[in-house]
């Protein structure tokens, strides 16, 4: 009865989140929104604060396994959504509003019930910010402030050891479709991906004039275009290669020649070897596009997220739980992966994590029209059904089955990715 008595409240909440959506770093109203629900929960509350708008606190801290639950409190950019901040531009068309709502709801059920104290796991709840790779110039002006050295908000946190005394990870993500029955999703991997800066050179001249003594950088970006439209031919489909280069800045005017243009992409594929294969690729083609039209290409490789690989031990509690619940009727678990990312993936890389996906929501993922359309599964069942996928886990976890890396070591594996 608890979830379906906090129900109301869950859904002022949601809907004040995305009503008020913020981009990464910058998620203040969420954060302060976050900060008053569990200290009007819990008023013993310690909160950790990290990242600009991170937050980290604890159930317990006395069991030798600690369970951290991830919720992300940023938006994307979409200026066109139809509930889009008008100054910012950010809108919750990924649904991350409602990961906040899960969170909270778990948060106030195990304070009131107190049944995390039966738990042989301790249990962290942590708000990330800055999931969404995306405003990457405000990220990089925190960069080089200081303030920040990840652009995502997970591989921050790990840097700040956030994550040092964290065993397992749990994430939950909304579906980008729409289903007629109350659906769930396991086992579903995620691609990883690099970001390419391409900054082609020409020689600016009179475009009237003197056009033969020009080379044209606008030219070279749109042969190198097309030689990535052919290079689509030639990579793995079972790789879920994803490239989608765009003109990411230039000073043009017809009556000069263009003579810097920079490319910017991400380079998405299902594991980092082939995505190193891949990257060499797209650069000798930026190379060799340059070199025929007599210019020159600079080349920039930035580290988004790692592949996600989701843990098959502990999707087999999550399952366990669908069997015995009557009121979730539709479960996905043969997808296998797709080609969207998440910094989960990095998080992955230093201890064992699933992500839970559902559905309740209509309209494209990322795209103008997403909304929730089924308030009631996603707000008070399925919080319900994370719950028993606690209770599944209690008692029955094998530790053996778990690893354990360090950020040195996470550290290392983006510098040998990039190099």
């Amino acid at each position: 009865m608890f979830f379906d008595k906090q129900f109301a409240e869950m859904q002022k909440i949601a809907n004040q989140i995305f009503e008020n959506p913020e981009l990464g770093y910058k998620e203040w109203k969420t954060k302060t929104l976050v900060e008053e629900f569990l200290k009007s929960k819990n008023n013993q509350i310690e909160l950790n604060y990290f990242s600009t708008t991170g937050i980290k606190t604890y159930l317990s801290k006395d069991k030798p396994v600690t369970m951290a639950f991830i919720a992300e409190l940023d938006a994307v950019y979409a200026p066109t959504h139809f509930c889009a901040d008008k100054e910012t531009g950010a809108a919750h068309n990924c649904g991350h509003f409602t990961q906040i709502t899960t969170a909270l709801s778990l948060y106030a059920y195990l304070i009131e019930t107190e049944v995390y104290k039966n738990y042989d796991f301790n249990i962290a709840f942590v708000f990330v910010p800055a999931e969404e790779y995306l405003d990457l110039d405000y990220r990089e002006n925190l960069r080089k402030e200081g303030t920040v050295t990840y652009y995502g908000g997970k591989p921050e946190a790990m840097k700040l050891g956030v994550f040092d005394d964290i065993d397992f990870g749990i994430c939950v993500h909304a579906i980008g479709e729409t289903f007629d029955e109350p659906t769930i999703e396991i086992g579903c991997d995620l691609a990883g991906f690099l970001y390419k800066r391409y900054h082609f050179e020409g020689k600016a001249t009179h475009a009237g004039f003197d056009p033969f003594s020009g080379v044209n950088a606008y030219s070279i970006s749109t042969l190198f275009n097309v030689g990535l439209g052919l290079l689509r031919q030639q990579v793995r489909d079972d790789q879920l290669v994803r490239f989608n280069p765009i003109i990411m800045n230039s000073d043009m005017s017809t009556n000069v020649i263009p003579n810097r243009v920079t490319v910017g992409t991400d380079l998405r594929t299902k594991t980092t070897a082939y995505m190193q294969e891949t990257a060499k690729k797209l650069d000798l083609a930026a190379e060799h596009s340059a070199a025929a039209l007599s210019g020159s290409v600079e080349i920039e490789t930035q580290m988004g997220y790692l592949p996600f690989v989701q843990d098959e031990y502990l999707n087999t509690f999550v399952k366990k739980a669908f069997d015995k619940n009557e009121e979730i009727t539709g479960l996905i678990d043969d997808r296998g992966g797709i080609a969207a990312a998440g910094d989960i993936g990095d998080l992955a890389f230093l201890f064992p994590c699933i992500q839970i996906s559902y559905g309740g929501f209509t309209g494209a993922i990322h795209g103008d029209d997403f909304r929730m359309i089924d308030d009631r599964f996603v707000l008070e069942q399925f919080p319900r059904f994370v719950s028993q996928v606690f209770e599944e886990m209690n008692g029955h976890l094998d530790t053996s089955k778990f690893y354990k890396r360090n950020y040195k070591e996470y550290e290392q594996l983006i510098e040998s990715i990039i190099k």
